[in-house]
């Protein structure tokens, strides 16, 4: 018995709740763990480990699995059961090889989209951050032949492949790239006596332009259409209190925002890396 109560008393024990690291880092100790006087290193990847969480989710979308939560042989599952376009399979595979391809939605997120503008009867559309066009390929797809995309985004790198592959899909004609900071490209269109002309919206784009970006397509968007934000989950990082960067602190701001915000309807839904859908209800 002497031995076997030493044996237990060397094993590990095992990490306390985020909680009990945030206590142990402002300098108090768990009621349920004897950590006390715990070395400075330990404490260190305690409270660490919540945004290695978040890190580990940015890496799985590197590697092409973007759906938060989801175990690779479940996402390889989800993935099996998309309806891919073979042209929209090759733009992510190209893209896969390109650096930043986590900012692709994946396809499942691609499909909603493309079944939103359908249920809505959506003739035009905008997007806010095109990447290399897979999301909005997705939507000139679903679109009818006279509907309208106008897809904004200011890398003239990620454009050229979008580009490419809207010629290779035969929907170029549907869609009208604005090669400008987005937020100017909005503005353009409102001073063009376009506002409330608008089925739907995609948001892709700089965390930290969110409310502006949203606040501009609220004018656009006519009412009853949807105004659509990805992201909005950020990796976990939104719910990890450690985190204080300007994105993920601007990305809560915004969720707050039309948390509370009555002139829409809103659905979050754990779908990528988040997305919420807007109805506008009233005229702004």
């Amino acid at each position: 018995m002497p031995r076997l109560a030493a044996a237990v008393s060397a094993l590990p024990l095992p990490p306390p709740p985020a909680a009990a690291a945030r206590r142990l880092a402002a300098g108090g100790t768990s009621a349920s763990s004897p950590l006390r006087g715990a070395p400075s290193c330990r404490l260190r990847r305690l409270c660490s480990s919540p945004s290695s969480s978040a890190t580990a989710a940015v890496e799985e979308a590197r590697r092409g699995r973007k759906q938060l939560g989801m175990t690779p042989q479940l996402y390889e599952y989800l993935l099996a059961n998309v309806r891919e376009h073979p042209i929209l399979r090759e733009l992510r595979e190209e893209t896969a090889a390109m650096g930043g391809s986590q900012l692709q939605v994946s396809p499942a997120q691609a499909q909603l989209l493309a079944m939103l503008v359908q249920i809505l009867g959506a003739r035009r559309c905008i997007e806010v951050g095109v990447f290399t066009g897979y999301s909005s390929l997705a939507v000139a797809l679903a679109l009818p032949e006279s509907g309208l995309l106008v897809a904004c985004e200011r890398d003239e790198r990620c454009l050229e492949v979008a580009k490419k592959y809207y010629q290779r899909a035969g929907v170029a004609h549907k869609i009208d790239v604005k090669h400008a900071l987005a937020a100017d490209s909005l503005r353009s269109l409102l001073d063009s006596g376009e506002a409330s002309s608008y089925d739907f919206a995609f948001v892709d784009a700089d965390k930290r332009m969110y409310e502006e970006y949203y606040e501009l397509l609220l004018k656009l968007v006519r009412v009853g259409g949807l105004i659509v934000m990805d992201n909005v989950l950020w990796y976990g990082r939104v719910a990890d209190p450690l985190v204080d960067d300007k994105k993920t602190i601007s990305i809560r701001n915004f969720n707050k925002k039309i948390l509370d915000d009555k002139r829409v309807d809103i659905s979050m839904v754990p779908i990528g890396d988040g997305m919420t859908i807007c109805r506008k209800l009233v005229d702004t």
